[in-house]
């Protein structure tokens, strides 16, 4: 299976008065990609949330390589770096679409936790979302 990366117009309230994005906002656009690319893999945050598992943020860490401004598209890149059911950490490449310019890298860290607040392993109370989660650790993405 191949995934698309995640599109993101800039939009201007997302810009400061210079027209360049606003630091903040590169972590809005990993939470983007990371759910849009959970749904491509059929492992949506609701399809989780519907069987009592949750998957908050644990960390998330952000390097800023050049500027984006108002008005340019952008493609983000999530990538499984590692899973064990018990945690997930992701990667995140942030392009311009039309130059393919690096603008922005990061990671973020998960936990799985029941309904309750407490920590559960995938492999053990839901397998199915493993697998699935296992199978995702290699996809490419196709442009």
């Amino acid at each position: 299976m191949e995934i698309v990366p995640y599109e993101h117009k800039v939009q201007y309230y997302e810009t400061d008065q210079m027209g360049i994005v606003h630091h903040s906002n590169y972590i809005r656009w990993f939470e983007e990609a990371r759910v849009d690319f959970l749904d491509q893999v059929d492992m949506s945050y609701a399809r989780m949330e519907e069987q009592g598992v949750i998957c908050p943020v644990m960390s998330v860490e952000c390097r800023y390589h050049s500027m984006t401004r108002f008005g340019e598209s952008v493609r983000i890149y999530p990538r499984i770096e590692r899973f064990n059911g018990i945690r997930l950490i992701v990667t995140y490449e942030v392009k311009d679409k039309e130059t393919g310019e690096l603008r922005c890298t990061g990671r973020s860290s998960h936990c799985y936790l029941d309904d309750k607040g407490r920590p559960v392993s995938l492999k053990h109370t839901c397998p199915e979302f493993y697998e699935i989660y296992k199978e995702a650790e290699g996809l490419t993405f196709s442009e």
